[in-house]
Parts: C-alpha cells; sequence; structure tokens
C-alpha cells in the first residue's frame, strides 16, 4: 500500500511538477490580490426600517430583478419619501437610474447612501459608486471620451 501511495505520488508531483507549481501559483497569485465587496444588485431593507419602506424597498428589489427599471425607480422614491434617511433605498436608487442610464441623476443617490451608512462596505466599494469618484470629491473627473461622471 505505502508503495503504491509513493508511485502516484511520484507520478503527480514527477513528471508534472511543472503544471502543479503552475496551478498553485495562478491559486496563490488570484487569491493575493485586494478584494472589494461589490454588488451590482440592490440592498435589502435595513433592520430598522419602518415596514413600509421596507415594503417598498423589497417590491422595488422584486422590480429590479425583473428589470423594470422605470418601476423599481419609482418604489426607491417612495421609500426614500418615506424614510429619507435610508442609505438602502438611496443606493438602490441610484442603481436602477445606472441601469435606465441616468448617470447624472443617480450620483447624487449614491453619494447620500455612503453619507447615511459611511461603513457599509458594499455602497462604498460597489462599481457603480467608484464610477463617480470618492464622496470626499465635490468634482468629478472628465472620462477618456469626454463625459463627465461617467464613461461609455
Amino acid at each position: 500500500m505505502i508503495q503504491l501511495i509513493n508511485k502516484m505520488k511520484r507520478n503527480i508531483f514527477g513528471r508534472n511538477s511543472g503544471i502543479w507549481f503552475f496551478l498553485v501559483i495562478l491559486v496563490i497569485g488570484g487569491c493575493a490580490g485586494t478584494h472589494q465587496s461589490t454588488q451590482d444588485e440592490p440592498l435589502p431593507p435595513p433592520e430598522n426600517a419602518n415596514p413600509l419602506v421596507a415594503q417598498l424597498i423589497i417590491d422595488g428589489n422584486g422590480l429590479f430583478a425583473k428589470r423594470d427599471f422605470r418601476e423599481a425607480v419609482w418604489k426607491y422614491e417612495a421609500a426614500i419619501n418615506a424614510q429619507s434617511a435610508s442609505g438602502e433605498a438611496h443606493y438602490n436608487l441610484g442603481l436602477a437610474l445606472t441601469k435606465r442610464r441616468l448617470y447624472s441623476e443617480a450620483r447624487p443617490h449614491f453619494e447620500k447612501a455612503a453619507e447615511l451608512e459611511p461603513f457599509n462596505t458594499v455602497i462604498w466599494n460597489a462599481p457603480p459608486f467608484r464610477r463617480y469618484g470618492t464622496v470626499e470629491s465635490s468634482t468629478s473627473t472628465s472620462a477618456p471620451d469626454g463625459h463627465v461622471g461617467h464613461q461609455h
């Protein structure tokens, strides 16, 4: 039995050691980069949301999942009207507006979400939000195509 195990080790690691070495380096290299929490999906309602706001966010998320971004926008706006301090509603509204390519309308909602939820890494690291720069920066940077605040 021991001889069989040693023979298997030689076959696996002996002749193909270069391949195994490459695979190990590839896996280690892939995991070594900095990982940021990202999400391109709407956030669920916060635990402390009032029932109306929670339901509006849930309804908006359902519409978002169905790719009905126009209706989702209305639900998230209604949630914000009912509880303006909901970072999740602002973030979700920003996502839905981004899906509708209304970038200049989305930006203030991403900024408000980040202001309301300073420790929420999904909000701070989401690709749509990073596209607009940092919240601390009040100026937009021009994209290579000449647009401000977004790229094509």
